[in-house]
């Protein structure tokens, strides 16, 4: 259980600093910081995913709480305001836990009240729930909550809009309003013995985090009306995009509770580790149709082809959920075009796009993994045989931005203006990262796709594809081996293309000797572990790129431009330990000891920026802060998936 200790709690900076996270199954999500006060534009109390797992609105932002103990008011809320923070509720805080959702214990006037919040699976909902926990029976103690409104695209800011409509209705425990005619009301059910009307606007929050990214950094949000609550019983109040009673309260609380209690039963986790990587990674499965996909990134990002294959291991076999993962795999196999999957589905909800090389390579070893774990051949055999045959022969006769097999046998890809690999930051026109060509891990995941196919093949007994996947596979080989091994370093290139070698140190040729098929024999295996080691590992990731790299850069700060262009030029990635842990138990199978030492340096990271979670990125440089994301999908996948290859002994 991740706890925080009064110390933390009522220190501003180390409270607004970390950040909770609920989810809803179906895309929509809630999240904050500890302190309460907002730092982000996507901090709020209901994220809806009105076109799930997308079309996501900001609805409520925030509440402002007032606690009132026998007649004396206490402000539990917390704003950053221009040079103030006001009111500072945090110092009121004496403990917080994940107990499995955001659980808050505030010490006021002599009681102790607990608050949680939660979202329920498959819906647009979210509960708040206040209790007190002790105090003596002759105390009056009530509770006044104001509900600040967004209600705006959840990328975007609120300011004093005057088309925003704040009136509302109220019956018998439900207030339903719609600020604006073209997007759907919004319902908020209670158990407060009033309702009234206050209708005014909070202006000038000061959003930290958007201010240090270098984006606008100012809101204002609606405050429509005041509930008050006797707190002689538990206070609920739930929010939602369809009508509910507030009678359902403590039963949703169970049945979640329950919910996640069958998640960790389910995957039989070994440690508390384990375990709290389970539930993190449950939160980025979401539905898609009548199928599943992955959400790659609270709190802005969609669904990603790339990130999703790369994440299916982690997040679904390894907690023992295969059945998601085959609906996961089922569910890309219908976006397939040209032989490509869709690098990303859009927020706004039009077509897919599908400028990436490795989403559809990373697809292949998805379906190995899921094959590995479940021996569905049945499946594989019925369902994507055919569409995988058909992607390597699109990549045979040539498909979107220039992706060919090359007479060599190998994988060319990439034109001028666009970033097809996983390195794919761009600024306008500019691509920082553009690896136009060969890049060494397209090459391996080519490599390893292709003998995939040949087993396939001959556990269906198609010797005519048997024989042409294993003879394409040997062309790669030989070609890679010969183009790709850079003597002088004892590594590969990165990049190859047109008798050009790009001897970057980057963490991309792990993957040559970590994937199940590999090009390398042992001898080069472990110079590229050992390379890889010497140069990039940290304790939270691989740097993208060597600090003896002119072009390194430490730390991942800045405007969106400085950002960007630092985001594979050293910014540390968790996930690639994934791909460095299976090849370094490939050619240091005895030294599981050094493999634990790795993984268990996350522990204290679940307690530092998005609780329970693992971050996207990390700077290059001590004290190794956590940037980007502070939740990502395939950070969390790939540390869990080698968590669980661990050997207990």
């Amino acid at each position: 259980m991740i706890e925080l200790t009064i110390d933390i709690c009522t220190n501003f900076h180390e409270a607004s600093s970390r950040e909770w996270l609920e989810t809803n199954g179906i895309g929509g999500f809630a999240c904050g910081t500890v302190a309460g006060a907002l730092s982000r534009r996507y901090h709020s109390l209901l994220t809806a995913a009105t076109k799930p797992p997308l079309g996501r609105i900001n609805t409520i932002a925030k509440l402002q709480a007032t606690l009132s103990v026998d007649g004396t008011a206490y402000e539990l809320s917390a704003n950053q305001y221009p040079a103030t923070v006001y009111p500072t509720g945090f110092q009121f805080i004496r403990g917080f836990r994940l107990d499995p959702f955001p659980t808050w214990i505030y010490e006021v006037g002599g009681i102790e009240l607990e608050k949680k919040i939660f979202m329920v699976h498959g819906s647009n909902v979210t509960v708040c729930r206040w209790r007190v926990i002790n105090a003596a029976s002759q105390r009056h103690i009530r509770l006044e909550v104001r509900p600040l409104v967004a209600f705006v695209d959840y990328h975007h800011l609120q300011h004093h809009d005057g088309l925003f409509h704040g009136g509302f209705d109220e019956d018998e425990g439900l207030v339903t309003m719609q600020p604006y005619k073209d997007l759907p009301p919004l319902y908020l059910a209670h158990n407060g013995i009033s309702v009234t009307a206050t209708q005014y606007w909070y202006k000038n929050f000061e959003l930290a985090i958007e201010r240090e990214r270098g984006f606008d950094f100012e809101a204002d949000l609606f405050q429509p009306f005041v509930i008050d609550f006797d707190l002689t019983n538990p206070a609920d109040l739930i929010f939602s995009m369809e009508p509910q009673s507030a009678a359902s309260a403590a039963k949703l609380e169970s049945s979640e509770i329950r919910r996640r209690q069958k998640l960790v039963e389910l995957a039989k986790p070994a440690n508390d580790l384990e375990r709290q990587l389970v539930l993190a990674a449950d939160q980025f499965i979401v539905k898609r149709g009548s199928g599943n996909t992955v959400i790659a990134g609270y709190p802005w990002f969609s669904d990603w082809g790339r990130d999703t294959m790369i994440s299916l291991a982690g997040l679904t076999l390894a907690t023992s959920r295969p059945k998601i993962a085959r609906e996961i795999l089922l569910e890309f196999s219908k976006h397939i075009s040209e032989g490509m999957l869709p690098n990303r589905f859009p927020d706004e909800g039009e077509e897919p796009e599908y400028n990436t090389v490795d989403a559809t390579l990373w697809y292949f070893e998805a379906v190995r993994a899921y094959l590995e774990s479940t021996g569905d051949s049945a499946f594989v055999r019925k369902h994507l045989y055919a569409k995988l045959s058909e992607i390597i022969t699109w990549h045979l006769r040539g498909t979107r931005y220039n992706i060919r097999v090359d007479t060599d046998g190998l994988l060319y890809a990439g034109e001028p203006g666009e970033q097809l690999t996983w390195m794919d930051a761009k600024v306008g026109d500019l691509v920082i990262t553009p690896r136009t060509g060969k890049p060494v891990e397209i090459e391996a995941l080519w490599y390893n796709a292709l003998r995939i196919m040949q087993d396939l093949a001959e556990q269906s007994r198609y010797q005519e594809d048997v024989d042409r996947f294993r003879s394409m596979a040997e062309l790669a080989k030989l070609s890679f081996n010969s183009l790709f091994w850079n003597a002088d370093a004892d590594c590969l290139y990165d990049v190859v293309e047109n008798g050009n070698r790009d001897s970057s140190i980057r963490p991309n040729q792990i993957f040559a000797a970590s994937l199940t098929h590999s090009m390398l024999d042992d001898e080069r295996a472990r110079a590229v572990v050992d390379n890889v080691e010497a140069g990039l590992l940290t304790p939270v990731g691989l740097r993208t790129l060597s600090p003896r790299d002119p072009k390194y850069v430490p730390y991942y700060t800045g405007t969106p431009f400085e950002r960007d262009s630092a985001y594979h030029q050293g910014t540390v990635w968790p996930w690639l330990l994934g791909g460095f842990i299976d090849a370094h138990r490939r050619v240091y199978p005895d030294r599981e000891d050094r493999v634990r030492e790795i993984l268990d340096g996350f522990v204290s990271h679940l307690s530092r920026a998005g609780l329970g979670q693992i971050s996207e990125i990390f700077d290059a440089e001590e004290p190794h802060s956590p940037r980007g994301c502070f939740a990502q999908a395939w950070s969390v996948a790939e540390i869990l998936r080698a968590l669980r290859k661990t050997d207990p002994t």
